[in-house]
């Protein structure tokens, strides 16, 4: 059973200002792995402001209810390249009240915009 769906949208240019503009806006955003590609790399703005997207999106899902820290949703991918969600704290105390038991995440950037949609199932 689908208990939420949520979606966003990100400006790219926009999001990566910000984070220019104010340093330690990634700490804030990002876990120190999501901020990272693979090899070691750092993730490029559209990758980042994608994740954005989708923490975003799984505030939505959940009813966009008060006191989730960003930090407590972690996008990561699987080997397959298929984006996951690994949730904790705040973020899993919510979703545990709605009976979540699985997510479904997907990530998407072009022409400027980074996206993401995120279904919350029972």
């Amino acid at each position: 059973m689908i208990i939420g769906v949520g979606i966003d949208v990100a400006e790219i240019d926009r999001f990566a200002a910000t984070m220019r503009r104010t340093p330690g806006m990634a700490g804030r955003l990002f876990l120190e792995r999501e901020l990272l590609l693979p090899s070691g790399e750092r993730r490029g703005y559209a990758s980042l402001a994608a994740r954005f997207a989708a923490k975003e999106a799984v505030a939505k899902a959940l009813g966009a209810p008060g006191g989730l820290y960003w930090t407590d949703a972690e996008v990561y991918v699987e080997d397959t390249g298929q984006p996951r969600l690994r949730v904790r704290g705040t973020v899993a105390a919510r979703a545990a009240e709605l009976g979540v038991r699985s997510w479904h995440v997907s990530l998407s950037h072009d022409a400027g915009v980074a996206s993401a949609v995120v279904i919350a199932e029972g």
